[in-house]
């Protein structure tokens, strides 16, 4: 008989697993396959002997040894990154959760038991005292997924463990992508300083020097106000960037998960070596591949997933409860001949009326909609983001270069304003505009070289730059 019980069993494992999910296709991306064209774009095309993005890890595209020395720090303490590592881990526990349920779940349980009986309720020569022991193997109440609502739910759980880990790489991509932002930034930053301090110092010197002509009545008081107040301006701005250096200092460590040491930070733009170069690609399809996108649909593949696990709860359940053992009334007998027990107990359950399984249906249908939305919009936001940073690349080094010539006209001004003054030929009011437009151009050329250096960051990015971390599904 055990036999048979086992033959059964091993026919519901091979006959269950259809699947009611409705097959997937692919959506059609809903962009262009072309990157756009015009004169804010230049050559986005493909450039011989440049890498793609995802062929180039990050530690290929960053050249500078002390941003990499953070970065490296950044991935192995940043708890941001660790609370997506621990979701990858928790969603392979839970698909691990919804696969085993496809398989039976064997028991073993032992029982004994001694009774004494009154001898007013006993017939005569009963003995008052009765003993039963016994040990079992067996299944409790195993589904056998005949219409594949459990095989759905395993699949879905795949999927959203697969999600979860291209999360995960999206998340290590972002921090990337963050802590080299920040340190550029803190970089401008501390030479926005310089060029104040250089600056402050340049308008105290002429302040003084103001000063002693006012004193000896070859200057008036209107142009000793007006050094003054260049000479304040400066040193204001002097404590402003002190803070918001202080600040990116903060948010790097942050990043960081740590302190950074100040032998890894930047003195200025000027000492951050450039990255390696990165070309767009022929086709807007590589977006495709950008880990946040690979999430978004796979958590697309899940909803099919789930309405085929909704449409098996029209159809009916069968669960089986099985176990075999020995029983005996003495311990020594248990395992004797003569004492085997069995237990074969099949089940089945149908729902006949429940709207809720109809309300079930069109919820996961409902969801199916709202995510191949969400999938849509990710690929649209991934177009425009590297649009938008293929017109930087396209037009940033024009913007540099002509503020190049605007700082370097600027300076001759100053310089020709200055010596006008001091032959008497101008006030000091062309001086002090002068000086206040130069130093308006200095701060508007380290943005530009910022903005630069920053978008070749962020076009690594968006491309979806390799990230050196693929997870595979266990």
């Amino acid at each position: 008989m055990i036999r048979k019980i086992l033959v059964v069993i091993g026919v519901f494992v091979f006959l269950g697993g259809c699947s009611l999910a409705p097959k997937y296709q692919q959506p059609r991306t809903p962009i262009s396959d072309t990157w756009p064209q015009g004169e804010a774009y230049g050559d986005t095309q493909s450039v011989s002997g440049i890498p793609a993005a995802q062929e180039l890890n990050w530690q290929d595209f960053f050249t500078d040894q002390k941003l990499k020395k953070i970065i490296e720090t950044a991935l192995d303490n940043n708890r941001d990154l660790r609370i997506a590592a621990l979701n990858v881990e928790k969603a392979r526990a839970q698909y691990g959760v919804r696969r085993a349920e496809l398989f039976p779940a064997l028991d073993a349980s032992g029982a004994g038991s001694k009774q004494g009986q009154s001898k007013d309720l006993i017939d005569p020569g009963e003995p008052g005292t009765v003993e039963q022991y016994s040990a079992d193997l067996g299944i409790v109440s195993w589904e056998m997924d005949f219409f594949g609502r459990i095989r759905s739910l395993k699949d879905q759980a795949l999927e959203e463990y697969m999600a979860t880990a291209q999360a995960r790489r999206s998340a290590q991509i972002a921090l990337i992508s963050e802590v080299s932002r920040t340190y550029l930034t803190f970089a401008a930053d501390r030479e926005r300083l310089n060029l104040t301090r250089f600056t402050f110092k340049n308008q105290r010197d002429s302040y003084n020097l103001i000063l002693a002509n006012y004193q000896t009545g070859l200057a008036t008081r209107i142009d000793l106000r007006r050094a003054q107040t260049q000479a304040d301006a400066a040193r204001r701005d002097v404590q402003r960037y002190i803070q918001l250096a202080a600040q990116d200092l903060n948010a790097l460590n942050l990043l960081a998960g740590t302190q950074v040491p100040e032998a890894m930070l930047p003195n200025d733009l000027s000492s951050v070596p450039p990255v390696n170069g990165i070309c767009a690609g022929l086709s807007s399809q590589t977006l495709l591949n950008r880990p946040d996108i690979v999430a978004a649909e796979h958590r697309l593949k899940g909803a099919y997933a789930f309405i085929g696990a909704a449409r098996a709860a029209f159809f009916p359940r069968i669960s089986l409860t099985a176990s075999m053992g020995t029983a005996s009334d003495e311990l020594s007998g248990l395992f004797g001949s003569g004492s085997d027990t069995w237990n074969f107990a099949p089940g089945i359950s149908m729902p006949i009326f429940d709207t809720r399984v109809w309300a079930a249906l069109r919820v996961s249908k409902a969801d199916r909609k709202i995510i191949l939305a969400e999938y849509e919009k990710a690929i649209q936001t991934a177009f425009r983001e590297t649009a938008d940073a293929l017109a930087v690349r396209g037009t940033i080094d024009r913007q540099v270069a002509a503020q190049e010539s605007i700082v370097d006209a600027a300076t001759e001004t100053y310089s020709l304003s200055n010596e006008r003054y001091n032959l008497g030929i101008d006030g000091y009011l062309s001086v002090l505009d002068a000086h206040r437009f130069l130093y308006a151009e200095q701060q508007s050329l380290i943005s530009l070289q910022l903005a630069k250096m920053a978008n070749q960051i962020t076009l690594y990015t968006v491309l979806g730059g390799g990230d050196g971390l693929r997870l595979q599904p266990q």
